[in-house]
This record gives C-alpha cells, sequence and structure tokens, in this order.
C-alpha cells in the first residue's frame, strides 16, 4: 500500500483495500445520494472560493473532490488523498471524464505523507477524519500544509446514541453476530470525534485555533418506500456490517439480512426508509 502498509494506520489501509470495502469504490453513487445534506452543510461551512488550493483528506471516490473542483474553478486546484486504491482509482476515472484539469487524487496516508508546506487555503474532509491511529501527530502533518491564514472543515458523527443510522441497524442484528468489543473512544472508528474536549484536543494540540463544533441533524433516506429489501443490503454493503457479514455462515447471512428487513419495515413511510443522524460540522483556522 503506497506509503500506508508501514506506518500506524496500516490497519485502516488493509481494510479499506479490502474486499469488504469495495463497496465504496464500486457502488458510491449509492452512498453519495445518502450523504447529499452533509456534503451542502459541509460546502456552506468550508465555503471555497475562486482560486483557491484545497486539500480532501479520505477523498473516497471523489464526490468531495468534484464537487470542491467545481466551486474553485480552473484557477483553483483540488488534491484528494486517501489510503483506499481501488476509490482513489474511481476518483481518477471520475476526474477524467469530467476533465477537471483543477483536480487530482493520490494514495496516501495523511498521517505521514510530504504535503507541500503552506500551500493550501483550506483543508475539509466529509466523514474521513475519525479513522487515524494518532490523529493529533496527523493533523500535525496537516496542518503544516496549510498556509498561515488557511482553515479547516469537517463532517463527523456525534456519539453513537444519537445516531440511528448507522448505528440502530447494527444493534438490530447484534444477536445474530460474534461478540462485538465495545469501542473506545480513543480508538479510530466513526464515532471518535463525538466528544467535543476530544477534537479540541486533537486539533489544539496539532496547532488549530478557533475550534469549533456545529450540530447538524438530519435523516438519511436508504430506500424508497417498500425497500426494506434495499436498505438492508445497503447496510452490509457499507457500514460497521461490511466488516462482520463475509465472515459468517451463509445461514447466518440470511439470518441477518431477514431481520435487517424487519428493521427497516419498522422505519417505512411516505419518504421511503429514512433514519436519524447527528453530525457536527468542525471548523478551525491554522
Amino acid at each position: 500500500m503506497a506509503d500506508a502498509t508501514g506506518s500506524v494506520n496500516a490497519a485502516q489501509a488493509e481494510f479499506w483495500n479490502s474486499l469488504a470495502a469495495r463497496g465504496w469504490a464500486d457502488q458510491h453513487q449509492r452512498m453519495d445520494r445518502v450523504l447529499v445534506p452533509p456534503l451542502e452543510a459541509l460546502m456552506t461551512a468550508a465555503a471555497p472560493q475562486p482560486g483557491e488550493r484545497v486539500l480532501d483528506i479520505g477523498c473516497g471516490s471523489g464526490t468531495t473532490v468534484l464537487e470542491l473542483a467545481a466551486r474553485v474553478g480552473p484557477s483553483g486546484h483540488v488534491i484528494g488523498a486517501d489510503v483506499a486504491e481501488p476509490s482513489v482509482a474511481q476518483a481518477q476515472r471520475r476526474i477524467a471524464a469530467a476533465d477537471l484539469r483543477q483536480a487530482e487524487v493520490i494514495v496516501a496516508d495523511p498521517s505521514t505523507h510530504a504535503f507541500p508546506a503552506a500551500s493550501f487555503d483550506l483543508v475539509c474532509s466529509r466523514l474521513g477524519v475519525m479513522f487515524f491511529a494518532e490523529p493529533t501527530a496527523t493533523f500535525r502533518n496537516i496542518r503544516r500544509a496549510i498556509k498561515p491564514t488557511g482553515r479547516a472543515a469537517f463532517v463527523v458523527f456525534r456519539a453513537a446514541s444519537e445516531n440511528l443510522w448507522p448505528n440502530g441497524p447494527t444493534g438490530a442484528v447484534r444477536h445474530l453476530l460474534p461478540p462485538l468489543p465495545a469501542p473506545d473512544p480513543e480508538e479510530p472508528g466513526p464515532f471518535s470525534w463525538a466528544d467535543p474536549a476530544r477534537v479540541r484536543r486533537i486539533l489544539e494540540g496539532a496547532g488549530f485555533r478557533d475550534v469549533s463544533l456545529t450540530p447538524v441533524d438530519w435523516s438519511p433516506r436508504l430506500a424508497p418506500p417498500g425497500g426494506a429489501a434495499e436498505a438492508a443490503d445497503f447496510m452490509i454493503v457499507f457500514g460497521p456490517l461490511s466488516r462482520i457479514v463475509p465472515t459468517l455462515s451463509a445461514e447466518t447471512e440470511a439470518s441477518v439480512r431477514a431481520t435487517l428487513e424487519t428493521y427497516f419495515r419498522g422505519h417505512d413511510g411516505p419518504d421511503g426508509i429514512t433514519l436519524s443522524a447527528a453530525n457536527w460540522i468542525v471548523q478551525a483556522r491554522a
């Protein structure tokens, strides 16, 4: 894995390059449709301007890179960085198809990659900063790449207890799964930036200032009305269950799918199958 296999984030690099995570590259359109509201909230907070240079952390299959590139225009430049080679390859294809010469994506671990010093006006991320084993050291490295007048904006999850998506479906099938370790709030994971005090400790420890967290609540639409099977498949392709389901027997996997479908029928309504979600918009200055 390019500049990641030997790093403290090697376990994350291994997962994001495994078959269990291929849905993020091969089926990115499904997740992109769900994540429109937090992407819009991120763009409002980040406010990328024409001509700016932007670094996108955990860029995945390129949706945020494409949006940022459209906003900074031909006089700006956007670099996306991710450890997932299949997602980066997908992003490169999308950038080429859009003929956006002001955008590029690289396979890189932001914890250690040697980004050009003091070169970015903005660093941002859509749900991509919660997975670093040593977050303060990572953001110290990232801060070196930001201009003294630069800024940062991220979307992260609030506490698991506030997020029916993605936490609720996993809880509904927990009795069918092997014992799951209790998450350590200091360990990498989707809810590791839930505690505002920890977020400030990470960013201020890395040299950022004026750190703020603004709550954003929204309702992900996982499937249209009557789409319990589609919603169940979505949760197996994306999120915590993607790590677990491939290890199950065919019989247990069938039980998980059936239980998820029952769960989602309880959340079906005129607008489709929706769950509640709770994010922070994190902002800071270099």
